[in-house]
């Protein structure tokens, strides 16, 4: 499944997390796990805490540093409780732009220390998550997030990394 997941590093510590690399898989996880085929691209920018919290202020009233953003290239979210159909239309195939993310280094990096986990584990971890955004995935409504936490974890357990809701 040709993917291209395109970083615009702001922040050059992104560089020696292998960002490029953990993208990469945490996309191409996602897309199989959703079993979608075909060319997709996303546009993913590694930045720090100050150009987060001006993303987060201008898109979401908060202006303060948040670990990761996404905007959707499609609406593809749901009215009511559930996973976002696959493809929207059967005669309107996705498009192959999905969207943009924003990941914040300190946040990340913060997060990472503070939940004793490896911060190449928690980056993916908020890498899948942005994805699923970007393919119609919300936690706004409980039900929602149920369903979302479940693809998460499913997702990460493929590659290898421990279920981040798992708190012992």
């Amino acid at each position: 499944m040709p993917l291209l997941v395109d970083i615009v590093f702001e922040d050059d510590r992104w560089h020696a997390l292998g960002l490029q690399a953990l993208a990469d898989t945490a996309a191409g996880a996602v897309l199989a796990d959703q079993r979608l085929e075909g060319d997709f691209e996303i546009s993913l920018l590694a930045c720090a805490d100050d150009r987060i919290a001006a993303l987060n202020a201008d898109f979401r009233g908060k202006p303060t540093p948040t670990n990761v953003l996404s905007w959707p290239a499609e609406a593809l979210a749901r009215e009511e409780d559930g996973a976002p159909p696959f493809p929207p239309d059967a005669d309107a195939p996705m498009g192959a732009e999905l969207g943009d993310i924003a990941i914040a280094w300190e946040t990340c990096a913060r997060e990472a220390a503070e939940q004793g986990k490896a911060m190449a584990d928690h980056v993916t971890h908020l890498l899948v998550h942005g994805a699923l955004h970007l393919l119609g995935f919300d936690h706004i409504r409980q039900k929602d997030a149920a369903l979302m936490e479940g693809c998460e974890q499913r997702i990460l357990a493929t590659l290898g990394v421990a279920d981040p809701y798992d708190i012992a």
